[in-house]
């Protein structure tokens, strides 16, 4: 099996299971809603932070198979990682679809399958908007802890 077809086959299995889909909506999760007008995609995100980690992350929302299952593999991808850390891979992310060479490969896992999302600039938005929401997330949760 090539890597085109071993990518194609994490993304499909991720936008046919996600995996965390479902928000808890509870007072301790801090929610995010992002849409891509361009591409239909809409997306929900929350996290649970505890001592400075993303406890938790669900994903809620509609769009195209990118959209969908990269909500999916950046919930695994970065649940359980430090603020520092999942900033780091998630500026990596958008380095990757972008065409650029990550700084640390290893830590993007699955999120690796979207290295052909750079030949198609107008899915960028696709497979970064869940990326961009708990990005948000992250950043409005570390202000109102300030």
């Amino acid at each position: 099996m090539d890597l085109t077809t071993l990518y194609r086959t994490v993304i499909m299995d991720n936008y046919k299971n996600p995996k965390n889909k479902g928000l808890k909506r509870t007072d301790d999760y801090h929610f995010v809603h992002l849409n891509n007008p361009s591409c239909g995609d809409d997306m929900n995100v929350e996290i649970l932070m505890k001592d400075g980690r993303l406890e938790e992350i669900h994903h809620d929302g509609h769009g195209c198979s990118i959209c969908c299952s990269s909500a999916s593999v950046m919930s695994e991808t970065l649940k359980g990682k430090t603020v520092e850390e999942a900033m780091t891979v998630i500026h990596d992310f958008y380095e990757l679809v972008k065409g650029e060479n990550p700084k640390d490969e290893e830590a993007l896992g699955e999120a690796i399958a979207y290295v052909g999302v750079r030949d198609f600039p107008a899915r960028i938005k696709c497979a970064t908007l869940s990326w961009k929401a708990v990005e948000q997330a992250i950043l409005e949760v570390e202000h109102e802890r300030k």
